[in-house]
């Protein structure tokens, strides 16, 4: 299975990036509101499907806590927006309500977190071919602002709460459900 980091700023070995401006060039390369100036993080898998069923599994976000273990309930309240509640480090939780910037079928779905959210945040997820024709490469993008900003993150990590770690193991539930209708969390 390939998983694979992009990071172009480092903060150490982790391969997330810490923005000390806004992307913006990102952000119209990529349809995603990179207005944040938090942390980035990137990564991709290949996923032997599909992009269009890819696309249209995850673009049913009810579905998402089922490859992601953070993620207790994600409730659609329109087809642009919905809720989001999350497990957070020490036994907390984390909800927040996000809208969809950018959807075109098959190929992208961009979000951003609305005013008022706990941990403000935003993305994009690529559907593209992959080079070998076989499949296709999931790209996810997400930028967020914790709580405290570099301060709350290195916490975070401290209490086991990852989330450049959460992500590529979300990848990796998402190719292993995606190719074999099944998935194994790991208790969270």
């Amino acid at each position: 299975m390939a998983i694979s980091t992009n990071s172009t700023g480092s903060t150490g070995s982790t391969g997330a990036r810490v923005n000390e401006a806004p992307n913006r060039q990102f952000a119209k390369a990529n349809g995603a509101v990179a207005e944040i100036n938090g942390i980035r993080i990137e990564k991709s898998v290949i996923i032997n499907r599909d992009r269009a069923d890819l696309y249209h599994f995850w673009r049913n976000f009810r579905n998402l806590p089922q490859i992601m273990n953070h993620l207790e309930e994600v409730r659609v309240l329109s087809p642009t927006r919905s809720h989001w509640v999350a497990k957070a480090p020490v036994g907390t939780k984390v909800e927040w309500d996000a809208e969809v910037t950018h959807d075109q079928e098959n190929e992208l779905i961009a979000w951003r977190s609305l005013e008022g959210a706990q941990i403000p945040n935003a993305g994009s997820v690529r559907f593209e071919r992959s080079l070998d024709g076989q499949g296709a490469e999931v790209k996810v993008a997400i930028e967020y602002a914790p709580p405290v900003g570099k301060i709350g993150s290195l916490l975070a990590k401290l209490f086991g709460e990852d989330p450049e770690r959460r992500v590529a193991e979300d990848l990796r539930h998402f190719k292993q459900f995606m190719e074999t209708g099944r998935t194994t969390h790991a208790a969270a």
